[in-house]
């Protein structure tokens, strides 16, 4: 079964920050559409006393996603995936200066330190904006590279926001072990993978087992009470093929 092109990997994960430490307390990551992680994620919120916290968000660039974000805590507080932006800057120093790595490394170095750091995000735009293209090919990533910026302006409010070890959590969990080389995936055992996976981070990796458990006792009870036979391993084998 083909996956549709309106899906895709993708998750959050909460956490609970005071001075001392970063507490992670739920993780959801699953393949399937934009609308199914927008309810995972209202559900989520909607188990969190919101007035008693300070929400923080962080996310990509994407536009639905800070969406569903948005409806999920309205009252949060903003800020760009610092990675996410470094991959941006990255490709357009590359453009830039593609036969002088370390000039583009330099003014990679320069531009997220201005970006991160002094949160000059107005003025960031306005070089790129003056910014000389090397040649044609150029021109595209400056174009982009300046809409992604504006588009997310208000989100670099990296002082105060702890984001230590919660940036790189969705490619940990999902894009190392379903994204490797040669993996191909069925729908339904990605997302089973996923909440393994899941559960392995949320330390409670020992429960899906549990259920599997608890549901194979009650196949077997109701097959006892109503007399049927149990499956045959080729009834499982055709069914699962038929599934696929």
């Amino acid at each position: 079964m083909p996956w549709p092109k309106t899906w895709f990997q993708k998750g959050f994960r909460l956490y609970m920050l005071d001075a001392d430490r970063i507490v992670h307390i739920a993780s959801w990551h699953q393949v399937g559409s934009a609308e199914e992680l927008t309810e995972a994620l209202s559900l989520a919120a909607s188990r969190i006393p919101q007035k008693k916290v300070r929400p923080c968000l962080v996310g990509d660039g994407a536009p639905w996603l800070w969406s569903a974000m948005q409806q999920a805590f309205p009252a949060a507080r903003e800020v760009l995936d610092f990675y996410h932006c470094a991959e941006h800057i990255h490709a357009l120093a590359s453009a830039r200066y593609p036969d002088n790595p370390q000039t583009a490394f330099l003014w990679v170095e320069s531009t997220m330190a201005r970006l991160s750091h002094k949160g000059e995000v107005g003025a960031v735009i306005g070089g790129m904006n003056r910014m000389q293209p090397a040649n044609e090919a150029a021109k595209e990533p400056i174009r982009k590279t300046i809409h992604y910026l504006e588009t997310n302006k208000n989100r670099f409010s990296y002082h105060g926001a702890r984001r230590e070890g919660i940036e790189s959590a969705n490619k940990f969990i999902c894009r190392v072990r379903i994204k490797r080389s040669g993996a191909w995936w069925l729908v339904s055992n990605c997302k089973n993978m996923l909440k393994l996976r899941c559960a392995l981070v949320t330390g409670t990796f020992e429960q899906p087992f549990d259920n599997h458990i608890r549901q194979g006792k009650r196949l077997n009870v109701f097959l006892e009470t109503h007399n049927a036979p149990l499956p045959s391993i080729q009834n499982i084998l055709f069914h699962s093929r038929n599934e696929t």
